[in-house]
């Protein structure tokens, strides 16, 4: 795997090195307590992926919505259980919100996913192929040896075109239901109902398009990271949400909290006009998913017959 980094800036290649400093800290502070199997918790490797690994990040602060690339991190740890995002890793994740939006530390988001080393081989061996671009393209930031990933066993054409529609089939119709839900919540003027609704039709969204363009999600509920995901692998999904103002990104950070505060929270409120803005910004981004997807399809149904 490579190690070098010297296709990036310095100024990347020192965040980087933060970064990794910052997920080493987390998860000290998480496993500090662990007992039995679990105080021989470890990191066996930390790869960056993606378009900083691939070089064609885009970073574009001029922007009307000022787009810029994720750098996108795989963690792999020693024991699958330690991939618990909601056990191990929320607190790493918000502490690498905060130093890129607050306290300016870093000057590029991340996104990282986090998988045991047997998790990644298994994928490898099923050809996912989000795990052959990382075996392919990632960079090792950190590894405890430099033992190889498993080789690839990629999927022929017609297996991936199967999986990908499988995964269209059903995620898309899962996301209309939920908006049904919606629109049945919102005429009842159950708006918490209608706003956790609305969440659960959004996270889908994100979901079918990682599925059908790398056969993989993170089952995860935070769309902030989900969507994140899904941008970067199609730019145009980018300006579905509207980023300009500090009231725009609260609207959305509004919705991400619907998921658990809009059911066990008597403090959450959402008003049925930002429930209507909300509500707009999902049905476009129902057409752009549904667009990329069927557009991904047809590729890769075109593969099969060559």
């Amino acid at each position: 795997m490579r190690v070098d980094l010297g296709h990036l800036p310095a100024t990347k290649q020192r965040e980087l090195e933060r970064i990794v400093e910052m997920i080493f800290q987390g998860f000290r502070e998480a496993t500090q307590n662990a007992t039995g199997r679990k105080k021989s918790a470890r990191i066996v490797k930390i790869i960056l992926f993606g378009s900083y690994a691939r070089g064609d990040w885009v970073d574009a602060p001029l922007d009307a919505n000022q787009y810029k690339s994720d750098f996108d991190i795989l963690i792999i740890v020693n024991q699958k259980e330690l991939a618990d995002r909601a056990s191990y890793w929320e607190e790493t994740e918000q502490r690498l919100v905060d130093a890129y939006l607050y306290e300016k530390v870093i000057r590029t988001p991340v996104n990282f996913i986090v998988h045991s080393l047997q998790q990644i081989n298994d994928g490898l061996a099923h050809g996912r192929l989000i795990f052959m671009e990382i075996a392919k393209d990632g960079i090792a930031l950190y590894q405890s040896d430099d033992k190889p990933l498993a080789t690839p066993k990629p999927k022929t054409p017609d297996e991936i075109y199967r999986a990908a529609k499988d995964y269209f089939d059903e995620y898309l119709p899962h996301s209309q239901s939920f908006f049904r839900g919606f629109r049945d919540a919102l005429t009842h003027n159950d708006l918490k109902k209608a706003a956790f609704d609305l969440h659960q039709a959004t996270e889908p969204l994100y979901q079918c398009v990682l599925l059908v363009t790398t056969l993989y999600t993170p089952y995860d509920h935070n769309i902030i990271f989900l969507r994140s995901l899904a941008e970067g692998l199609d730019h145009s999904l980018f300006d579905v949400w509207p980023r300009g103002t500090r009231a725009e990104r609260a609207m959305y950070q509004k919705l991400k909290d619907a998921y658990r505060k809009a059911r066990y929270s008597k403090h959450y409120e959402i008003s049925r006009e930002e429930l209507d803005w909300l509500s707009t910004r999902v049905e476009e981004l129902g057409r752009k998913v549904h667009d990329i997807c069927t557009a991904r399809l047809e590729q890769l149904r075109q593969a099969t017959l060559n």
